[in-house]
């Protein structure tokens, strides 16, 4: 029926496996869809309807999966990607929304730019686009922006990710003035005064190696002031890809304490560690570095606990000439909304170490709370964002197959299980796998 299909303002989605987030139910039923957004949810393999019907039995049917934390480099950088190569690799994952990051060139610190990107995601997107604004201005960690204006463009959040906000006074009145205005701060939580210079996780492989380390404490020590200064401006903080099992603890902490701190972790902070890099292999350079089989089993238990709140991708392209260099000068980053669910799915799931629906709505439902985003959900009169998997299907993540305008992954020829079929996105059909 998927290729036959035809998009209609009112239709059912009938006999697919739903998951339902809210109640944590993973069954059959069917779902009523009108003028773009979800009627109504049955939990019934077929229905008797005069309606066009979409037949998906046999597969999975989940809310749109939902980055809160994709790098879509234009303006600026658009030999690495851009609004319409990015969206087409996050709707070919089964994204329906994504929250690009302002480390743009012009930096997203004008109003001008939240409306260049809109634009542009509306003539050529493939999925919902929403705008993350700067905190400093130029990203330069002095002076903090017109949130205020940014606000009324756009964007959701504010965050200088790229870049750690090192003065803590610029730091402080930026996190009272986006409270004022209801705005999460995310932070990229590195002391570079300790991280400058490393090229990997400091440790026994960086030793072996014989390249320079970035210690746990970089990112910990950042991670406990701006815990702090949450503490005493009351502004919801949200901690960027979490990396190390000793950040885990202080947002466990800060939890227990009441205070709006939320966090997320990526797909490659979850599957690999700090030995892969034994050959010296680029594409795994990435910033948080990959860290130890310890800090994976402790990153893992915080999903299960609820200490991280959600699953990001941190969408990094670079082309391939930028990362065709020694590793030292290679920038750190790699892509991952394409690939995101099926790696997980098969790298988490299908062994036992998470639950479906817990993935789901890793990538849904508490994505979309983190942020106040809409979607995520599958909630009467909720938009009708949808993603459709097969998840039998074995397929290899290959050049061919990539949408991004760069492929800087180590998952090139990676085989896996769980295949985006395509995402329903406002009701209308996008056939992608």
């Amino acid at each position: 029926m998927i290729n036959k299909w035809k998009n209609k303002s009112e239709f059912w989605i009938a006999g697919a496996k739903l998951a339902d987030t809210a109640s944590r139910t993973l069954k059959t039923g069917s779902i009523h869809i009108k003028r773009g957004r979800i009627e109504e949810v049955v939990w019934k393999k077929s229905v008797d309807t005069d309606l066009p019907v979409f037949e998906a039995e046999g597969y999975l049917v989940t809310p749109g999966f939902i980055d809160i934390h994709s790098h879509l480099r234009e303006p600026g950088y658009e030999e690495s990607e851009t609004v319409a190569t990015g969206t087409a690799a996050a709707a070919a994952g089964g994204y329906t929304s994504v929250v690009c990051m302002a480390n743009t060139d012009p930096v997203v610190d004008d109003p001008s730019v939240v409306r260049y990107l809109m634009d542009k995601n509306k003539a050529a997107g493939q999925c919902r686009l929403y705008v993350i604004g700067a905190v400093t201005k130029g990203l330069e960690g002095r002076d903090i922006n017109e949130f205020h204006l940014l606000k009324e463009a756009g964007i959701v959040a504010l965050s200088d990710d790229g870049k750690f906000v090192e003065n803590a006074k610029v730091m402080r009145s930026a996190l009272q003035y986006a409270r004022m205005l209801e705005l999460p701060i995310v932070s990229h939580c590195e002391d570079a005064s300790l991280s400058g210079g490393g090229l990997m996780n400091e440790g026994f492989y960086s030793t072996k190696l014989g390249l320079s380390g970035i210690p746990a404490e970089a990112e910990e020590i950042a991670v406990a002031r701006d815990i702090s200064l949450s503490k005493l401006t009351g502004c919801r903080l949200h901690i960027a890809h979490v990396s190390t099992s000793g950040s885990v603890q202080l947002i466990k902490e800060a939890k227990k304490k009441g205070l709006p701190v939320t966090a997320e972790v990526t797909p490659h902070h979850l599957t690999m560690d700090d030995s892969e890099l034994k050959d010296y292999d680029r594409n795994l350079k990435v910033n948080p570095p990959l860290r130890t089989q310890q800090d994976i089993k402790a990153l893992k238990k915080a999903l299960k606990n609820g200490t991280i709140d959600c699953i990001a991708t941190d969408h990094a392209p670079h082309n391939e000439i930028a990362k065709q260099v020694e590793f030292n000068f290679a920038p750190p980053g790699m892509i991952g909304l394409q690939t995101a669910f099926s790696h997980l799915y098969t790298e988490l799931v299908m062994p036992g170490d998470l639950e479906l629906i817990d993935l789901v709505s890793l990538m849904t439902s508490a994505p979309a709370e983190v942020l106040g985003l809409p979607g995520g959900r599958l909630n009467s009169s909720e938009p009708a964002d949808l993603a459709v998997i097969d998840l039998d299907e074995e397929w290899t993540f290959s050049k061919e197959v990539n949408k991004s305008k760069s492929i800087n992954t180590p998952l090139v020829d990676r085989k896996f299980k769980g295949r985006v079929k395509g995402i329903f996105l406002a009701g209308k059909w996008k056939r992608t796998g």
